[in-house]
């Protein structure tokens, strides 16, 4: 007899749903984890522990919800886990947390089906088996990386989080060199006047246009009036880059691809950080310094 029902897991599953629709964003799948426990009275199966560790409750939510991400009402990037708008859709619709459940295993089936058809034209596809609470190998590498990447992602954060401003600054001028520009002026302690960051396209700064970096630090998204702050002091023959640690909000998203007269590119934390690991081998040692990465390999999850 399944210790998990499906009913079971599908309760569990709204109660994600019910927390993450609440924060478009995303949230760190430890966080939507223990928000779930908070919400239900976990049986003796689900807070034991596995034989290699770890207790059982966390383990069966990051395996259903493989089914939700295979369905597409799920997304797990950077460290985080988020609702798409067809995840959006089935939470509203289906209520019963049953047939909720059931449903992410029937989309789950169809998307490995017609990906094993595409693997082999001349070849029948296997008949897929729902995952279930019953989970493969290839479920198992899939829990494995996302819990590595995780914990990845939370200690950058932390340790970005933890930087000076000015030290920060230095951090986003290492890679605008790392990326090929030239860093002429990088503003010292006091008011700048907007800009943290002055870069070219070549050593003299003749061949145009001139970068105007604004560089923050804050966890708040920055708002469309910050923006346009920032905005009064690109020249119309100038490229504006805004880097901040908590984002932008939609309304600032909105304005700065509105703009014509002026080009603007906004960085969040999770683009700074991609940005950083791909310029990483060029980056100067003292560079290196700011933000060390280090690559490690696992045995790739089932796409």
């Amino acid at each position: 007899m399944a210790e998990v029902t499906r009913k079971r897991t599908g309760e569990l599953l709204h109660h994600a749903f019910d927390l993450l629709t609440k924060n478009p964003d995303g949230l760190p799948g430890r966080d939507v984890i223990a928000y779930v426990a908070s919400k239900v009275t976990l049986s003796q199966y689900e807070a034991g522990a596995y034989d290699a560790g770890g207790r059982r409750f966390d383990t069966i939510i990051r395996y259903a919800t493989v089914d939700c991400v295979k369905a597409g009402w799920m997304v797990k990037q950077h460290g985080k886990w988020s609702v798409t708008d067809e995840g959006l859709k089935a939470h509203q619709t289906l209520q019963d947390p049953e047939a909720f459940y059931k449903r992410a295993v029937q989309l789950y089936a169809e998307w490995k089906k017609g990906t094993e058809a595409k693997s082999d034209d001349d070849a029948p596809a296997a008949a897929p088996t729902p995952t279930g609470v019953g989970v493969g190998a290839s479920n198992t590498a899939t829990i494995t990386f996302e819990q590595a990447e995780e914990t990845a992602w939370a200690d950058i954060e932390r340790h970005l989080g933890k930087m000076l401003p000015y030290e920060f600054q230095d951090l986003v001028a290492a890679l605008l060199r790392a990326m090929g520009y030239h860093v002429g002026w990088v503003a010292p302690p006091g008011k700048d006047g907007g800009v943290d960051i002055l870069a070219y396209n070549d050593p003299l700064g003749t061949r145009p246009p001139r970068m105007k970096v604004q560089v923050k630090r804050q966890q708040a998204k920055v708002t469309v009036d910050g923006l346009r702050a920032f905005l009064a002091v690109v020249g119309a023959d100038e490229v504006g880059v805004f880097v901040n640690l908590g984002g932008f909000t939609e309304d600032a998203k909105a304005e700065a691809r509105a703009q014509h007269g002026k080009r603007v590119t906004l960085i969040d934390i999770e683009r700074l950080v991609d940005l950083w690991a791909e310029h990483y081998d060029r980056l100067d040692e003292s560079g290196r310094r700011r933000l060390p990465l280090q690559s490690i390999y696992f045995l790739a999850p089932e796409p």
